[in-house]
């Protein structure tokens, strides 16, 4: 590297040593090469809207004296570091869909393939980037790590990526790149990260790939990858992997032996795909494993006995496959790390949670659909909870005994059995955000004094679905500082009005009152609700008009009026004017589209 520093502090004399006095601007620091600087302005005139401010620092000639932000230089004045990222603040709000928030809109300057020293370049974030990754990258002889993930860039990937023989690590995660994966890029021999996740590429895993011998991350998950599963994935091809991430993608037949010979090996995901087959014995091979998931596929025969000596294995993720009883009888004595299992959804036919499982100290149990009855289960450690399923089972009886000392249950979900409690009887643990009973046998009310959603009602509840049950009573006034995001009663036995307080629900996006007793009218503080975007009030006794001020849900993907006493014009706006007339039908008098138009004696 010293040579380089030498040769380019020469070419950066020369290159800015006309320029008029620029050095003086860094203060005795060099003045960016005229080159590097004209090819970063090209970048920001590609750029056609910012609202980061970051690229309103790119100003004046010199571009590495600290002021353009995102930009570092090596002492000769040659740009090597071009880091730029959506400030963190923005990440998650409506910024992610381009439509406000902090974002860069435009596409990837092929000017950038000429900082001839860069050493690494990030743009991520940006979802309205747009656009095919240049060609001209491939020049960036000396890139270390390219990482152009959460962006809206598509094409395909560039076989000339394949000639940056100094890349380390490589993401292009989170685009819309489509195509095969190059095969070029198996010349990358020094890449220790390589993350294509959450693209739409398709075809197989390139034979190429076997070149990767220091490689430590692989992650090609959320894409439409097909074939099998190649054996030098492990082994002594990549013995130093300790991440492969496969999950939802489209691979099948069976898992390859070779891949359970890989002792560094820490994350295997491998779920939501098309393998069949069983889980091999020699899964007993990753001896560092921590994390397991082969859900959502295929799988058949029994659990081996030997997964039991995996004693760094904390998650097992063997879920929605065709395994069979029996349990391995060395469960209750293996997996010592054991925190989180879930063997929903296969063949297993357990009658009660195991008694390993209700003496251990574990974080998350998910059980659903094991063929479970009798009254729910006690655990013997039961304040190191975080999340419980056990829906879609044969359970009886009440919930309370099951929620005592559950000081830090956060998800519980009991749907689909037959448990017959009273809501009043139930005391919810103040750490719960998600709360699934739906589909039971469950009585009493939601309001009250003891009701679940009372005015002392947890504010870190997001989620409740207590629907289909038999529930009584009205729907309770709701106050300020709640964070409920889907609120569904729908199918019980609910009276009464939609209370005007419904507007301090402004986190809510699912809001499902239908087949109940409801009457009055539809709140114009409905209409308050800026992030619903699913509502259903149908199978009712709502009289009076929809309100107009209903337009203010802009987002709005679902809504059903079905089957009350409305009369009136339907808000001609969008969404409600082309939502179906089925959304609107068996009403008294609704007009306007995408009903009938309306008479005037109907205004």
């Amino acid at each position: 590297m010293l040579s380089i520093v030498l040769v380019s502090s020469s070419e950066t004399q020369t290159e800015t040593g006309g320029g008029g006095g620029g050095g003086g601007e860094g203060g005795g620091s060099p003045v960016c090469a005229e080159a590097d600087r004209a090819s970063l302005v090209s970048f920001k005139g590609r750029i056609i809207k910012d609202t980061t401010g970051i690229l309103s620092s790119w100003i004046g000639r010199d571009c590495c004296g600290g002021g353009w932000e995102g930009v570092e230089c090596n002492p000769a004045g040659r740009v090597t570091v071009l880091q730029l990222q959506r400030p963190a603040t923005a990440i998650g709000d409506a910024a992610a869909d381009g439509d406000s928030g902090l974002y860069m809109k435009g596409t990837l300057s092929p000017s950038l393939g000429n900082l001839n020293f860069l050493e690494v370049m990030v743009i991520s974030g940006f979802k309205q980037i747009t656009g095919p990754i240049p060609e001209s990258f491939s020049n960036l002889a000396h890139l270390t790590q390219l990482a152009l993930e959460d962006n809206s860039l598509g094409g395909n990937i560039p076989p000339g990526l394949g000639h940056l023989s100094s890349l380390q690590s490589l993401s292009l995660s989170g685009n819309r790149f489509r195509g095969q994966i190059p095969a070029t890029l198996g010349h990358l021999t020094n890449l220790i990260q390589i993350n294509l996740a959450k693209n739409s590429l398709t075809g197989p895993i390139p034979p190429t790939f076997q070149n990767f011998h220091a490689l430590q991350y692989l992650d090609l998950s959320f894409n439409m990858l097909s074939g099998l599963i190649p054996d030098f994935i492990g082994g002594r091809y990549l013995p130093n992997l300790t991440l492969i991430d496969l999950s939802n993608n489209q691979f099948s037949g069976q898992m390859p032996i070779s891949l359970f010979s890989s002792p560094k090996l820490l994350d295997l995901s491998l779920n939501h795909n098309q393998l069949t087959g069983i889980i091999p014995v020699q899964v007993e091979g990753l001896k560092s494993l921590t994390s397991l998931s082969l859900s959502s596929n295929r799988l058949t025969g029994h659990i081996p006995i030997s997964i039991s000596r995996l004693h760094s294995l904390w998650y097992l993720n063997l879920s929605a496959n065709g395994l069979s009883d029996p349990l391995p009888s060395t469960l209750a004595t293996g997996i010592p790390s054991l925190l989180s299992i879930d063997l929903s959804y296969n063949k297993f036919s357990l009658g009660k949670v195991p008694d390993w499982i209700r003496s251990r100290q574990l974080r998350d149990v998910h059980l659903a659909g094991c063929q479970l009855s009798g009254t729910l289960p006690s655990f013997s450690k039961p304040d190191s909870f975080n999340s419980i399923d056990l829906s879609h089972n044969h359970f009886t009886g009440g919930i309370s005994n099951l929620l005592t000392n559950m000081s830090s249950l956060q998800n519980l979900n009991l749907s689909n059995n037959q448990l017959k409690a009273d809501l009043s009887e139930i005391k919810l643990p103040d750490t719960l955000s998600s709360l699934d009973v739906h589909a039971n046998q469950l009585t009493g009310s939601l309001s009250g004094s003891t009701g679940i959603l009372n005015d002392r009602a947890s504010s870190f509840l997001e989620v409740v679905d207590v629907s289909n049950n038999q529930i009584s009573g009205g729907i309770p006034e709701f106050r300020e500082g709640l964070r409920l995001k889907v609120l569904d009663v729908g199918s019980n036995m609910i009276a009464g009005p939609i209370p005007n307080s419904i507007s301090n629900l402004a986190q809510l996006e699912r809001f499902d009152i239908s087949r109940n007793k409801i009457t009055g009218t539809v709140p114009t503080s409905l209409g308050l609700l800026v992030k619903l975007q699913w509502l259903d009030v149908s199978i009712n006794g709502l009289t009076g008009k929809i309100p107009n001020s209903l337009l203010g849900i802009e987002h709005l993907k679902h809504a059903s009026f079905r089957a009350n006493r409305l009369c009136g014009e339907i808000p001609q706006g969008r969404p409600f004017n082309i939502f179906p007339a089925s959304a609107y039908l068996h009403n008294l008098c609704l007009c306007g589209k995408p009903m009938p138009p309306c008479r005037k004696s109907q205004y």
